[in-house]
């Protein structure tokens, strides 16, 4: 056999690897017009969402949906799946699906499917799968975002000169603490990837010495300790998620809405602004000179704002080398992709670019 063949057989061999690997790590199964009557109608009974990638009802459905598919990995006599209706849309059409999402389930032994019209929360369809399957499966709980705190790593995780950090003294017999508890891990999801901020609580009932430390008397309070006054500062705004949120925004510099995506004011340098308006306007030879003034007010940007400078840099040089129209067209392609299912991370990186190529495109 020639080497070339032998090249082709094992980058092919590879690639398969690959696939399997990308398909097998997702604990909800993708099905198409090709493994689907292979999977579903089978040994076992099939809960099938059939969505869009573009569908805004779908893409909140997702991560309870995969919250669903990891509880049921190991439950051998059910399967969780999903069709993408772009995709597959004879597949779809098949099963008379009209709108998205649309669930359905699918019998053990039976292509004959059931909408489902409950609730799409992971524990509701966790019920309707057991009912119908016969199962006793429960739904992991979610992980907590919320860093808990204790005498141990207090001082480590609060007074940290790094970290803004929000921290509630609660009692785990008090009402206002009980009813708090799901907006503020909601804070705390909508922060988690800041990495200079800490949503964080301490069961101040349990470790008293250290809530009469910071003058605690009542139950919830909310303490920011920033990080240029590790004394700490009572937070007296509103309970809300968007009052937390708004706060959080003011006083770490941050640009999150509540459900943790970054806002169109995210990356955006005011002193680099005013030099895109300059560098958008003057002619071919005037960019270059415009050019150098930005790259010297980059050299003199901190932190997150450097890093946001090398964005109008990159963005800068794209513009001189490839015309006026350039932000345009970039920022229709990054939107494309971040109409997709992406990470959250990827969102954020590509938000970032969106936002600061938007000034050059004003």
């Amino acid at each position: 056999m020639e080497k070339h063949q032998i090249w082709s057989i094992a980058l092919g061999a590879f690639a398969f690897g690959l696939l399997f690997l990308s398909a097998s790590a997702d604990d909800v199964v993708v099905l198409s017009e090709d493994n689907f009557e292979k999977e579903v109608g089978q040994d076992r009974g099939a809960l099938v969402e059939f969505y869009a990638p573009w569908c805004g009802h779908c893409k909140k459905l997702a991560p309870e949906y995969e919250k669903l598919g990891s509880s049921f990995k190991k439950a051998k006599s059910i399967l969780i799946g999903k069709v993408d209706c772009d995709e597959h849309k004879s597949l779809c059409s098949k099963y008379g699906v009209s709108g998205y999402p649309t669930i359905q389930w699918f019998p053990k032994g039976s292509l004959e499917p059931k909408k489902y019209e409950g609730p799409r929360t992971a524990e509701s369809l966790a019920e309707y799968v057991n009912t119908e399957g016969g199962t006793n499966v429960k739904i992991a709980a979610a992980p907590s975002n919320v860093v808990v705190l204790t005498p141990e790593n207090f001082n480590e995780v609060v007074l940290d000169e790094t970290k803004d950090v929000l921290v509630e003294f609660y009692a785990p017999w008090c009402g206002h603490c009980k009813s708090l508890a799901p907006t503020y891990e909601k804070v705390a999801t909508a922060f988690k990837l800041e990495e200079d901020v800490v949503i964080a609580n301490l069961d101040a009932d349990k470790y008293r010495d250290l809530a009469e430390k910071y003058d605690v008397s009542g139950f919830p309070t909310l303490k920011f300790f920033p990080k240029s006054n590790k004394a700490g500062e009572e937070y007296g705004g509103g309970r809300d998620l968007n009052d937390f949120v708004a706060f959080i925004n003011e006083k770490s510099g941050t640009s999150r809405d509540g459900k943790g995506q970054l806002t169109s004011q995210a990356g955006i340098v005011e002193s680099l602004d005013v030099l895109v308006k300059e560098f958008v306007a003057a002619s071919n030879e005037e960019k270059k000179s415009v050019f150098t003034r930005m790259e010297e007010e980059v050299e003199n940007l901190k932190g997150s704002a450097s890093r946001f400078g090398k964005i109008y840099l990159k963005a800068a040089k794209n513009y001189m080398e490839k015309g006026s129209d350039y932000a345009k067209n970039e920022i229709q392609r990054l939107q494309r992709i971040l109409d997709k299912s992406i990470s959250p991370a990827k969102a954020d990186e590509l938000t970032l670019k969106k936002n600061i190529l938007s000034t050059y495109d004003a």
